[in-house]
């Protein structure tokens, strides 16, 4: 049984001109302990269906699904109190931009020791105790001086290692990780990504990976599904998505390599369409 399994997922916003469709029709499952790439151009829905599993959506949005269950429970109707109880302890998430979702008014520290006592139900002294255990694993240097810190005072590297340590806190079971090292350049890329990997073994996590970046889907994934314009356009295995793409749209994005170039410059999505005929 999957850990994650979501059937039919829809997700509908209002707007001034009549109702938008962001996801249409979507299927998606992670197994316990596999790494799983959602990957698509920005407005494929990516984001918008994992912020529907985590109850992030507006009230604009409408949401329906056929089937949405985590370890066998239905969670697309839980109250306010049940919702938090799973997600920030067994559900967790890592947003794009660090430094926008930390609270520019408190230290880092205080607000990892604020999940810890909420979530674990610690006391000061040993939410303070594990905050710097969690800051020591995700390699943020001298952590006993970077704990005192504000957002503003660490680099945007160290900001999403504090978002990565505040969604490890407390052991979750499923992390999803949506396009994790936007922000960064590529140095820090690798790093956090190679983070996550380590992680994700070390905790017997299942990890969800939202990005645009068919590079990271290649050193990460076991399994990858492709969005486009808020449809599942394909489902396969890394090996098999990378050898023999059966969708159009994944041969497209796998042509838009820059490994893929010719000439002066860089191939584009558009450009495989217009070769193909397509």
């Amino acid at each position: 049984m999957a850990l994650l399994n979501i059937r039919n997922l829809t997700v509908k916003f209002a707007t001034a001109t009549g109702s938008f469709t962001a996801v249409d029709g979507i299927d998606v499952h992670v197994d316990r302990g596999e790494v799983l790439a959602i990957v698509g151009e920005s407005g494929s829905g990516k984001s918008v269906s994992m912020l529907a599993v985590m109850g992030l959506l507006p009230d604009t949005a409408t949401i329906t699904a056929d089937e949405m269950t985590y370890d066998g429970r239905d969670i697309s109707n839980l109250s306010g109190a049940e919702r938090r109880r799973l997600i920030g302890r067994e559900i967790t998430m890592i947003f794009q931009e660090p430094i926008a979702s930390l609270n520019p008014a408190f230290t880092v520290g205080f607000q990892i020791e604020e999940v810890l006592r909420l979530n674990l139900g610690l006391g000061r002294k040993a939410a303070q105790a594990r905050a710097l255990d969690l800051f020591r694993a995700v390699g943020i240097p001298e952590p006993e001086v970077k704990i005192r810190s504000y957002p503003h005072q660490l680099s945007g590297g160290q900001c999403q290692r504090v978002m990565i340590a505040m969604a490890i806190a407390s052991n979750p079971r499923l992390l999803i990780a949506d396009e994790p090292t936007t922000a960064l350049d590529v140095t820090i890329q690798k790093q956090i990504l190679d983070l996550l990997m380590k992680l994700q073994e070390d905790y017997g996590m299942a990890l969800i990976l939202i990005t645009h970046d068919m590079g990271v889907v290649a050193e990460t994934a076991d399994r990858v599904v492709v969005q486009y314009r808020g449809k599942k356009m394909e489902e396969a295995d890394v090996l098999s998505l990378f050898e023999a793409p059966q969708h159009p749209y994944t041969r497209a994005l796998l042509s838009a390599l820059p490994e893929n170039a010719t000439g002066d410059r860089l191939p584009t999505v558009s450009d495989f369409f217009q070769r193909e005929g397509t």
